[in-house]
């Protein structure tokens, strides 16, 4: 558990201030977590890893985030604060996930995908993929009309 990435910045200098993360972190029962994986307790509120989830090396999960239950992350993964996985989501290798955002129940996060902070992916067991993510189909189909352009 680390401190937490808070900072406030004064108006009349300019410069970055600490703040103090005064939050909690919950880790439920059978989680397991992976070497050199670092998890930020809440700034004021909760951090909590649902029950079941399994975090692989390498992961970094902010202040205030909420991961479901059963929810798997692949190495390299990095969730910025505030952010939200809900129940039994797939996070691939290196994805990122900008703060406050919501990656919905089932999710699957292909490798290296991107989630733009605020954004909000549902659809049990639908594939998401690219920077920023989008459904694997209209992936694919954007993939190809570049590589005609070429």
């Amino acid at each position: 558990m680390a401190t937490g990435f808070g900072y406030v910045r004064d108006e009349a200098t300019g410069q970055y201030l600490r703040f103090p993360q005064q939050g909690t972190l919950a880790i439920e029962d059978d989680v397991e977590i992976g070497a050199n994986t670092t998890i930020d307790r809440g700034a004021l509120e909760e951090t909590r890893i649902g029950a079941g989830s399994k975090l692989d090396n390498l992961v970094h999960i902010g202040h205030n985030c909420r991961i479901g239950k059963n929810v798997i992350i692949a190495a390299q993964t990095g969730i910025s604060g505030s952010s939200v996985v809900e129940d039994g989501a797939i996070l691939g290798g290196q994805v990122g996930i900008g703060e406050h955002a919501l990656v919905g129940a089932g999710v699957i996060l292909g490798g290296g995908a991107g989630v733009l902070s605020g954004k909000k992916l549902r659809g049990a067991n639908e594939v998401f993929w690219g920077r920023p993510a989008q459904p694997l189909k209209q992936y694919l189909r954007d993939l190809a009309k570049l590589r005609k352009l070429s």
